[in-house]
């Protein structure tokens, strides 16, 4: 019997341009960024309570910056499969601690997890580059005016429904081109209002309005996202997915998680959304030095 051949790892070419956020602006194709996960919630899907006072969350913000986050993304409200909506009041009144205890001078960029306009701008106002809509624009008609009014980074995630619907038996005629043609309108949607093309993040959104097998699907051709020229935000940690694959629950899956991650970052994630930020950057630093040549870093046989 022949051996079985396979094919080749096909690493993407990255962007050689930059991603801009209000005055920021961090250089594509050298390494990949972590974004640590900060949940001001009762209720997300895998620290829902434990950073929701404000004590809490100051100590989990300061654990995160400490761990070596490039982007804190700080949610007020839970996306999580089945979650109910919360009012624009309540998701200020639980963010508002962590907004007025960050200090610009912080190398960490602040991203805000929210599809409320209203929410997004006084994040801004208090330091914020990007926001990051699970929404794709979709969820409230002045956000896109509002990214382009501060000039600020904007995340396009994809979902299918919103979180409270998402989960309930998603389908499609073909995944990734259906991903593709949304990401395409929402480009042209957030250009139209004004927003950079060069402050745009796509997020496939895993997890969101999706199958085990749509989510393996996605992690498979990152790469085809490539194709819309903007650089990719990817969020595995601690998935359901993972725990589908493995078997696990949610406090158990820091390897599966680590091995989407590298998977991601192989296949041309340039930022990853994690909980474990200390784990997860090990795992990153080890797939960028597979990624990006860097001839004369490293020296000895190993």
């Amino acid at each position: 019997m022949e051996p079985i051949k396979f094919p080749p790892l096909r690493v993407p070419t990255d962007e050689t341009s930059t991603f801009v956020l209000r005055e920021r602006s961090l250089p594509l194709g050298r390494r990949t960024y972590l974004m640590g996960v900060l949940n001001v919630t009762p209720d997300s899907f895998s620290d829902g309570g434990k950073y929701f006072e404000p004590e809490q969350a100051l100590h989990r913000l300061h654990s995160l910056i400490e761990c070596g986050a490039d982007f804190i993304d700080l949610g007020g409200e839970s996306t999580r499969p089945g979650a109910s909506a919360v009012s624009s009041k309540e998701e200020i009144h639980r963010i508002l601690p962590v907004l007025q205890a960050w200090k610009k001078e912080w190398d960490a960029i602040l991203s805000i997890d929210t599809s409320k306009s209203e929410v997004a701008e006084l994040a801004f106002k208090q330091g914020a580059l990007l926001v990051n809509d699970v929404t794709g624009l979709r969820g409230d008609p002045r956000m896109a005016k509002v990214v382009a009014q501060y000039g600020a980074g904007l995340v396009l995630m994809h979902m299918r429904g919103t979180p409270r619907t998402m989960q309930e038996s998603p389908t499609y005629e073909n995944l990734i081109p259906e991903i593709l043609e949304y990401f395409e309108e929402g480009i042209e949607t957030a250009l139209r209002a004004g927003v950079r093309e060069e402050s745009i993040l796509l997020d496939p959104g895993i997890g969101f309005g999706k199958t085990v097998a749509h989510n393996l699907e996605i992690l498979r051709n990152l790469r085809e996202f490539k194709k819309l020229g903007r650089p990719l935000l990817i969020g595995t940690s601690r998935k359901s997915f993972i725990g589908a694959v493995l078997d696990l629950p949610v406090d158990r899956r820091l390897f599966g998680t680590a091995a989407t991650v590298a998977i991601s970052v192989l296949h041309g994630a340039n930022i990853v959304r994690v909980h474990d930020v200390a784990e997860m950057k090990q795992v990153v630093r080890m797939a960028d030095a597979i990624r990006y040549e860097r001839k004369g870093e490293w020296e000895g046989s190993g």
